[in-house]
């Protein structure tokens, strides 16, 4: 769990480091909700990879066809995610309820 949070809070500051003053809203727009499905999925797959490269350090087939299957059962692509994630993170306050129920979901799931 501890090292979900440090992903989280890397995520959020990488997102505040943002230079553009607003960006542009997504061709393709995901609710809050399906943000929040994407995301918790994503982290699960990072979880799992990084397990994995502990174990052996073979992950770039797992990483490259996780997320590409992640994001097909969703409907989107990476660029999709990431035009969301952007767009999201220019508001604080909602990326923080976005993230807040991220976490809040996979602690379920321990």
């Amino acid at each position: 769990m501890k090292k979900l949070a440090s992903i989280l809070i890397i995520l959020l500051f990488l997102a505040g480091c943002n230079n553009q003053s607003k960006t542009v809203k997504p061709s393709v727009l995901l609710s809050e909700n399906q943000m929040i499905d994407v995301m918790v999925d994503v982290q699960i797959m990072e979880s799992a990879i990084s397990h994995k490269k502990s174990k052996n350090g073979q992950t770039l087939y797992l990483r490259t066809r996780g997320f590409d299957t992640i994001f097909s059962h969703y409907g989107i692509t990476d660029s999709i995610f990431i035009e969301n994630f952007n767009y999201y993170s220019d508001d604080p306050e909602v990326m923080l309820q976005i993230m807040d129920s991220v976490v809040a979901r996979i602690a379920r799931c321990e």
